[in-house]
Parts: C-alpha cells; structure tokens; sequence
C-alpha cells in the first residue's frame, strides 16, 4: 500500500526549524546553530549556557523522550526547575510540559495543572490517545505539540499517516488552517513538513548524522562534523511547512496483484 500525501508546494509558510543538541563533537561543533535555533532537553542540560548564546532562540525539552528510551524516571521537579532558571532569558521562546509518552489520558491531564503559564508551555498530544483530547488541548492552549506514541511511534509510517489524517483535520478550519500553532515532536522531515501545516517542529537529525562517516562517502564529503552538520542544516531549512492541511490519496496496489 502506498500513501500519497497532497499539498501544493506553492502553498508554503515560514516555520522554525528547531535543531537537536548537542551536535556532535561538543562545543567546538555548537557554531553551525549559530543564529538558528535549538531543542535542547533536560537530559543534555549541561550544554544550554553555549547554544542559549549562540542561537536565535532556544525551546527546552522536558526529556521525556529520552527518560522513556532508556526506562528511567522523568525528574519534573527538576525540569520546572530548570525551566525557571532560563525562561527569562530573551532567546528562551517555550517550553514542552512533562509528559508520559505512553502514558494514559488523566496521567498526562493532571500535569498540565504544573505548568506556570500558557504562554511559554505547551502540552503534548500523544498520538496514541483521543482526537477529543487533542481538540480540547487545542481549545485550551495557543500551541500544541504532537507527539507519535503507541502503534503510531515511527513518524512517516503508514499508520502513522493515517493517524495523521484523522488528527489534523479535527484542529484545522474548513480551509484546512490551522487554528492553534502545532509543534511536530521528531518530525523535522521534508515528506512530512511540507504536507503537515506546522509552525515549528524538531529532529536530533543533525546531532545524530553529522558523526556518522559511515554515512558520508565519495570524493567530495565534508571534511569535519561542523561542514557536515551545514549540509544537513541547509538541506532541512531549505523547505518551509504546509501552510494547510489539503488531505491525503491512499493507493492500495495490492488490488491489482
């Protein structure tokens, strides 16, 4: 089966391009974020002070993602926290409300009542829950964060467009705009963020890349982490966001053998 997402690419809308750290290689790498910006989580706080300086702006991640993927403990209280300690600082743009990423509906509502404003917090809807509950969020809150959880954890992936398909249109307008800003956790991809009509969204994809020789081959490859951390920086902002949601063609091929 094949899905085929459709969006004009005329149809394009500025979004922040919000980059995983630290990038490899440490300090010495943290340049190539230079007046862009920055994910930076709980879980690699030690190396805020450097991307706060160097960055455009910076959004901080409770690390629930990382505390889920290595089956530890979420420090809240150490996480708001933290949050106080910079949110005052003038590149500081928001902040994701602690999360239990499998977590059930009540467990993650009640922790919404933590959050000191609703302005610079954002919840996160898990894809694994209810379409009411990301309506009520949305309802709620001027910005949403959508985060793939449960059958539906691997971004890109069939389920996961289908997924999609029932969230989005339940927060978009009839012209398929969007009414509250969305934020896509881990879906800094191109084949998602020119059909997703999003104001920002995020990926490790350069911290995790720009390292990995096995991944850079031939005559011309970049000769440091810093230069291969550009070309994958240029080639993600190189692409804006949908700027609405136009819906999505399911092919099934498997009708004709």
């Amino acid at each position: 089966m094949e899905i085929v997402c459709s969006n004009p690419q005329s149809d394009w809308h500025p979004m922040i391009h919000y980059h995983g750290t630290p990038i490899t290689g440490g300090d010495k790498n943290a340049i190539v974020l230079k007046h862009r910006h920055a994910m930076v989580s709980l879980a690699s706080a030690e190396c805020l002070p450097v991307y706060a300086e160097i960055c455009q702006s910076f959004a901080l991640d409770n690390g629930a993602f990382s505390a889920w993927t290595q089956s530890k403990q979420l420090d809240v209280v150490g996480f708001w926290e933290w949050v106080e300690t910079w949110r005052k600082h003038p590149g500081f743009d928001w902040c994701l409300i602690p999360d239990v990423i499998d977590g059930g509906e009540a467990e993650n509502d009640s922790m919404l009542a933590d959050a000191p404003s609703r302005h610079w917090c954002v919840p996160v809807w898990h894809l694994h829950e209810s379409i009411d509950r990301l309506q009520k969020l949305a309802a709620d809150w001027p910005r949403v964060a959508l985060g793939s959880s449960g059958q539906f954890s691997s971004p890109g992936s069939d389920s996961w467009w289908r997924r999609m398909a029932e969230a989005i249109p339940a927060v978009c307008d009839e012209d398929g705009r969007p009414l509250v800003k969305l934020h896509g956790l881990r879906m800094l991809d191109t084949s998602i963020t020119s059909v997703i009509p999003l104001a920002s969204a995020d990926s490790t994809n350069v911290a995790r890349n720009a390292g990995l020789d096995c991944r850079w081959t031939g005559p011309y490859v970049p000769p440091s982490v810093t230069a291969r951390a550009a070309v994958i920086i240029d080639r993600i902002e190189s692409h804006a966001s949908a700027s609405r949601w136009t819906g999505m063609v399911i092919r099934n091929w498997e009708l004709f053998g």
